[in-house]
């Protein structure tokens, strides 16, 4: 069989893999996307994720220039205020609320918030926009061979590509990351998450809040406004045991405990989605390339979902390798290149990593006497002005 040339492969459909294939395409470049999974872009389709992700400011350049942002702004809900709430009392109710505004330091939200499901609608009908662009829905990457002029791929319906460049993108699990030998290390917590959307009747006013108790944190970060009231997302972490249960309680019942929860603070809520599990860990590859191979995204990193570092983690790796792809075309996927990309993002992506491994260590605090510690150092930290800013720059992912 004839191989298929391209410049770049981008192995994954996943939020940052649709973004690689539309900012490279968006480039000039020739690109094909595969996807082993049919993206589900119907809320209400069996599959569907209900999840959400939180694009920070910083992000949002790399999706203008994947042609994306002026698809997605009109669905997003924007974030200018992240609320801490301190639970960890003897009864479920805030004891320390903090707020940090995005006013202090920007003109701009902290960032703007979409469901995952959408996000792939929006990104496939982008695709669909670009001639340069092949995004083969229901196809792997099944094989990975590296050469000194090229990385040949072979799909799971038996196609063989040639590609100067080969961008993993394909999960915390990535086949093209084992394929070309890179080992990853895993830290468990013991820990799932639920993620759900909720109604209520008390509106969000583009506050996303925090509520630490022991176990883990509950998130409610805005979503726009759906059937004429508002919504939030939510994500819920705690123990695996527990996780399960809550899971298998009835609609009622579950209710129950999200609003226990949630402390009451956007007032009754409904369960208004189907619920998405998946396992807490954080994971880093050894390295973030090989030969005509660079990983993005959960294929080069894992970590809890904790102030909304993941995915823009993602796009920061999409950013930095667009960069030097356009910066120099003629050296995509050359050594050099590959370098330049390594020594820019891999000890940045370890520094993070240990950052929110921290933060979601300190969430898990169920001693009372460390939950006060908790309470006490968020007090601390949010009283000085100039470390309160740090700290929001410092979420950010800007100086």
């Amino acid at each position: 069989m004839d191989r298929i040339k391209t410049d770049i492969l981008v192995s994954g459909g996943g939020v940052a893999g649709l973004t690689a294939a539309a900012a490279f395409g968006s480039a000039g470049f020739s690109v094909i996307c595969t996807d082993p999974e049919p993206p589900v872009t119907d809320r209400e389709a069996s599959g569907a994720d209900h999840r959400s992700t939180a694009f920070l400011h910083p992000s949002i350049p790399v999706l203008h220039a994947a042609g994306l942002w002026d698809w997605l702004a009109p669905h997003a809900a924007p974030l200018q205020v992240m609320r801490i709430i301190d639970a960890g009392g003897p009864v479920s109710e805030p004891r320390i609320v903090k707020d940090f505004d995005a006013a202090e330091i920007s003109d701009q939200p902290f960032g703007w918030n979409l469901p995952n499901w959408l996000l792939r609608r929006e990104m496939v009908a982008r695709l669909g926009q670009l001639p340069n662009v092949t995004f083969l829905p229901g196809t792997a990457t099944a094989r990975v061979i590296t050469r000194e002029a090229e990385a040949l791929a072979t799909l799971s319906d038996g196609k063989r590509i040639s590609a100067r460049l080969i961008v993993a993108a394909d999960g915390r699990n990535s086949t093209v990351r084992q394929e070309v030998g890179i080992d990853v290390t895993t830290t468990r917590y013991g820990q799932k998450a639920l993620a759900f959307a909720v109604a209520h009747p008390i509106p969000h006013n583009n506050v996303s809040t925090e509520i630490h108790r022991s176990g883990g944190p509950f998130t409610l970060v805005p979503l726009p406004d759906r059937n004429g009231g508002p919504a939030s997302a939510v994500v819920w972490m705690d123990t695996g045991p527990e996780v399960a249960r809550l899971a298998a309680l009835p609609v009622d019942a579950f209710e129950a405990a999200i609003n226990e929860r949630s402390c009451g603070i956007l007032g009754p809520l409904r369960l208004d989605s189907a619920l998405t599990i998946w396992p807490i860990i954080t994971q880093v590859a050894e390295r973030l390339t090989a030969p005509h191979v660079a990983l993005i995204a959960e294929a080069a990193h894992v970590m809890p979902p904790i102030g909304a570092q993941g995915l823009n983690m993602s796009l920061a790796d999409l950013s930095a390798l667009l960069d030097l792809a356009v910066a120099r075309p003629v050296d995509l996927g050359s050594p050099e290149m590959l370098a330049a990309y390594e020594r820019k993002r891999h000890l940045e992506v370890k520094a993070r990593l240990a950052g929110v491994d921290l933060l979601n260590r300190t969430s898990m605090l169920g001693e009372p006497f460390l939950r006060d510690l908790r309470a006490g150092a968020l007090n601390a930290l949010y009283s000085l002005g100039p470390v309160r800013k740090t700290l929001m720059k410092a979420g950010l992912g800007v100086r």
